[in-house]
């Protein structure tokens, strides 16, 4: 990204809806300093760089060795040995490559002085000796340079942050500021706000707000922002209030973000008493023993000039008995046996581990470490303070304290830093493996690049399956990080797959790629043969339908199956294994809350309502009326059909046809100006003089109280401008749209536009009494006018007598606008926008811009790649604990995090519940699985082998037998197997691709109980 005011929306959408315009132009002014380019060097420099810092700069002057490519992606083995190529100048050409506004180079000084460090915003120090660290830390701190240093050694992390002396934080969390409606305020010492009931207010102690629209107690309008203390979830004090006006109704309060100012010790400061946040709340007790033990760790290698070898004891020795030195120091040792223990077994497993080079931890601390380096460049989201330990020895497999220390030795191989910490015999075990991988989009991509250097899949039985229906767009090169500008238009799947077999050679011939939607559609390819031949499926999806579908198919398959997802800087994991844990759908969220339709329609109060309208509208004006006309003129029977069915929505129907195909059919653009000037006449204009009539400004309940308060806004009709930015803005788009419909060619001549609109004649709007609907649950008006239904219906069919046969118009189509937010030619966004805004103008809600109004129209999921790389380590960690077998629940994870806190919380997965019929334990993952046979024998076995007495069959969308069915329906399908009584019910063939059919029972235990039993598996090939 360049330092300029504008920002490419088409590369960084996703993005900007996580940092915002003002921390992301702060970033596109920073350059940024990565020391060491080994594999968490790079991750850091690939995440910064697809974030779009001002530059990247590498420093790195040590040759390229085998060694490096175990984590290192940016690097190919032809760069190893080769004269006068370093790590930094291998990088730096690929690096490049993401970003076509991020210069990246290596620098080639002989060290790194004070001007040198200086001259860039951050510093970031990766796997460097601890003197180096404090020798750099000491000239950067307190300069105006951030600095952060990190390091992965096999399964432990470490990260450190200085970001100076009052260093600003501009937003702690990142969240939207909370607001709402007032309902009171007390005259007092501490004034008592009350809000609107329907919603809680959100605040916390400590916040502030702001107030607007109060009336009476105006001095609360537009005063500096006052200190929240929480009463209840509709109730907070704001201070004093007592020499102001009596409340009388109305106002509106917001949240104001205020700067929190942050002080940071020096690396050296904080080597005594280190300030740590907890990464997993089970080890608690473990950062100040692996601080003490890293810093052991840099001595031995700074004494000794090389890492601790792999499982060498008389290494770990070493390093455990100077780690146990500068804990004494301190005063720090840990007290009792246990805790010496595990003091002791932590250090021992750092140093066996030194030279580890692990894919997956490298994505996890440089996704986190790439997000700290943004808040240092922004001021967005609260940074590290100070330092974070992390370790997952849970992933080492159950066999790795057994093996000799040869297991462990370096082969020269790629592979080396994973065999350092897990041993030959698991690289061969992850070699030959066999995972699908459900999309390969920003996670997909994350995952490819670490299973490649993982060496996942090329063994000799090894193979990946890649399936993703979508092709490359400009929007994906923000965050899919495999994708470059050359590949838009391709398709994922083919792009990724050839990817990273340029970062793995060994990986040719591996990857068996797919361009299908998983689904029903799909299951004669994926089907029983190919799950058979699957060690487990890891989901990479973004919609959750796909991810229940993949859940189902794992559970039915007994798959192990790895889940993810990201929204922003948050994201979470999970793992479910076979007969162990719960499955994805065992869980679900909360449905989305829906908007009242009475809100969207007549009471909104928020510019979501507005945007909400808008969207409808969109789709009310110029997608439905432009397929119903395609319909009717395609389908001969299309009116009697809606006629015949009762559809309530007939008449509607036939006069949109008659509008749309007759009456309001354009010949010109000049037509479809005057469309849109009459549209907004009725939207911003008629609809509200109509409300305000039935509904009028000094209305009241039946109580007696102001109708037109709280969450009700008293509305005003517009009056059109031609000069009026914002009315001009709708007549464009409304009109432009209105043209493609009809396959005219549109104009942007704002001038010709606003003249044809500012002459179109209105017709003048009379009222008519009317009934509103106030709430949901009242029934909604009726558009009869009172006449009887006899009269409605001649009417009707008056009108459709007078449509053109659609034979007489032969290959006349009209062209409905699907919804595409991502086009900024198309006017979509464009007409959301603004009669979103007009109707915001109505009901005084203060209007949003063109990138708010996309995100909420378009839905939009916030997206970042830090947190995609941090997500995706996370999950291939609990890869190695699956391919270890480990049958514990406490070996396993799930991960939730929040990068802008931050925060990270590890908990065990929940086990399959157990649930139980007769004396028979059963769980999700339970079956029973019988060949077909007929109905008749298929009960009796249920009976004669478990105690079940069936009451109800059903299979394929059907009920196939119930006990209260009449006698000669049910002697009729008794005897029929269950493949064909399936056939005979749904009335159609079942496909030759599927071996089973999935049954569901209801039936009664022994003692005549109902009870849940599991799901039946019918062998019917």
């Amino acid at each position: 990204m360049s330092s300029k005011d504008t920002i490419d929306e088409s590369l960084y959408s996703r993005q900007l809806y996580v940092l915002g315009h003002d921390a992301m132009k702060q970033m596109s002014s920073s350059n940024v300093l990565i020391v060491g380019a080994l594999g968490l060097g790079a991750e850091i420099a690939k995440n910064i760089a697809l974030a779009g810092v001002k530059s990247v700069t590498l420093y790195d002057p040590n040759p390229v060795m085998m060694s490096d490519l175990s984590s290192q992606f940016f690097l190919r083995k032809e760069d190893v040995g080769k004269p006068g190529v370093t790590r930094a100048s291998a990088t730096a050409s690929r690096l490049a490559e993401l970003n076509s506004y991020v210069p990246v180079k290596a620098l080639d000084v002989p060290s790194l002085d004070k001007e040198t460090l200086q001259s860039f915003k951050v510093v970031v120090m990766t796997h460097a000796l601890l003197s180096e660290q404090l020798r750099v830390n000491d000239m950067t701190h307190g300069s105006g340079t951030h600095f952060l240093s990190a390091d992965v050694r096999g399964l432990f992390g470490t990260v450190f942050a200085d970001l100076g002396t009052n260093f600003t934080c501009k937003d702690t969390n990142g969240e939207p500021p909370m607001d709402g409606i007032v309902v009171s305020v007390t005259q007092d010492k501490e004034g008592l706000v009350t809000t609107i009931d329907e919603k809680r207010h959100g605040l916390q102690d400590g916040d502030f707000v702001t107030f607007s629209e109060v009336q009476g107690m105006t001095e609360l309008n537009g005063i500096e922002p006052r200190r929240v203390t929480v009463k209840g979830p509709y109730t907070f004090t704001i201070g004093d209030t007592s020499s102001f006006g009596q409340y009388k109704g109305g106002g509106l309060f917001k949240q104001v973000k205020m700067p929190e100012f942050l002080n940071f010790k020096s690396l050296r400061e904080s080597l005594t008493a280190p300030e740590c946040i907890i990464s997993d709340f089970a080890k608690m007790d473990r950062p100040i023993i692996l601080h003490a033990a890293f810093e052991a760790l840099s001595s031995f290698e700074e004494q000794h000039g090389r890492s601790p070898r792999p499982r060498s004891k008389e290494d770990a020795r070493a390093v455990v008995e100077q780690a146990q030195a500068i804990l004494q120091s301190r005063g720090q040792l840990p007290e009792g046996e246990e805790a010496n223990k595990l003091a002791t077994w932590l250090t021992t497993e750092l140093a066996f581990q030194a030279t580890g080079d692990l894919s997956p931890m490298v994505a996890f601390i440089g996704g986190f470490v790439a997000q700290e380096v943004l808040k240092a460049c922004s001021g967005k989201f609260h940074p590290l303070l100070q330092h974070m330990y992390v370790d997952v020895l849970e992933a080492l497999p159950k066999e790795v304290p057994s093996l000799p220390e040869s297991e462990f030795a370096p082969i020269g191989s790629r592979y080396d830093g994973q065999i350092a910490v897990f041993g030959k015999k698991f690289q061969e075990r992850i070699a030959n493996t066999r995972e699908f991988l459900v999309g390969s989009g920003a996670i997909g991509c994350e995952m490819l690049k670490n299973w490649s250097m993982m060496g996942l899949g090329t063994g000799p039985q090894g193979q990946i399956f890649v399936t993703d229906l979508d092709t490359i767009e400009k929007s994906n090169l923000n965050r899919q990080f495999l994708f470059r500008t050359k590949d838009v238009g391709k398709f994922k799947s083919d792009t990724a797959a050839e990817a990273v077999v340029d970062m793995n050679p060994e990986l040719k011939g591996k990857i068996t790629t797919f361009q299908h939607r998983v689904g029903p559609e799909t299951e004669n390819v994926y089907d029983r043969s190919f799950f058979d031949g699957l060690d487990g499926v890891t989901n990479a999806l973004d919609n959750v339908a796909a991810r229940h579908y993949m859940d189902s198919r794992c559970v039915f398959f007994r798959k192990p199956l790895l889940e993810s997802g990201t929204l922003g800087t948050k994201a979470n994991t999970q793992v479910v294994v076979p007969d162990l844990t719960e499955s994805y759908s065992s869980s679900q969220d909360p449905p989305e809350k829906s908007i009242p339709v009475c809100t969207l329609k007549n009471f909104p109060n928020q510019i979501e309502h507005t945007i909400q309208w808008a969207r409808e509208q969109f789709d009310e004006l110029f997608e439905k009326p432009a397929a119903n006309v395609n319909q009717y003129l395609t389908q001969s029977d299309y009116l009697s059909s809606l006629a015949s069915a009762g559809d309530s929505g007939y008449a509607q129907q036939v006069e949109q046809i008659k509008e749309y195909l007759v009456d309001a059919r354009p010949q010109t653009f000049d037509a479809c100006i005057v469309w849109a000037r009459l549209k907004f006449e009725e939207n911003y204009v008629n609809i509200i003089k109509q409300l305000l009539f039935n509904l009028p400004p000094d209305a009241k309940t039946t109580t007696g109280q102001p109708f037109w308060s709280g969450p009700k806004r008293a509305p005003k009709p517009l009056v059109f401008d031609a000069h009026n930015e914002l009315h001009l803005a709708y007549i464009v788009a409304a009109a432009n749209i209105h043209a493609f419909n009809y396959g005219l060619h549109g104009s942007t001549d704002v001038a010709h536009i606003a003249d044809v609109a500012s002459r179109v004649r209105v017709p003048e709007f009379v009222p008519r009494e009317a009934k509103v609907q106030i709430n949901d649950n009242d029934p909604a008006p009726t558009s009869g006018g009172g006449s009887n239904a006899a009269e409605d219906q001649a009417n009707v069919e008056e009108v459709a007598s007078t449509l053109p046969a659609p034979s007489s118009m032969a290959g006349y189509r009209m062209s409905p606008a699907d919804f595409e937010k991502d086009d900024d030619t198309n006017h979509h966004i464009d007409f959301i926008t603004a009669a979103s805004n007009l109707r915001a103008t109505n009901y005084q809600i203060e209007p949003v811009d063109r990138y708010t109004t996309k995100g909420i129209a378009g839905k939009i999921i916030p997206a970042i790649a830090t947190t995609t790389a941090l997500v995706t380590g996370l999950v291939n960690l609990e890869l190695y604990k699956l391919l270890d077998h480990k049958r514990k629940l406490e070996s396993y994870s799930n991960a939730f995090v929040n990068l802008a806190l931050p925060f990270i919380a590890f908990s065990d997965p929940m086990p399959a519940p157990v649930h139980k019929f007769n004396d028979e334990e059963w769980t999700l993952w339970s079956r029973f699985e019988v060949d077909d046979m007929p109905l008749r024998d298929f009960i009796q076995y249920f009976h004669d082998k478990h105690g079940l007495d069936i009451t109800l069959v059903s299979g394929n969308m059907a009920m196939l037998y119930a006990d209260f069915m009449p006698p000669k329906k049910k002697e009729e399908r008794l005897p029929m197997r269950m493949r064909e009584l399936v056939e005979h019910v749904t009335k159609k063939p079942i496909d030759q691709c599927h071996e089973f059919l999935s049954i569901e029972i209801m039936a009664d235990d022994r003692n005549g109980e109902d009870v849940e039993v599991p799901s039946v598996t019918v062998r019917i090939r």
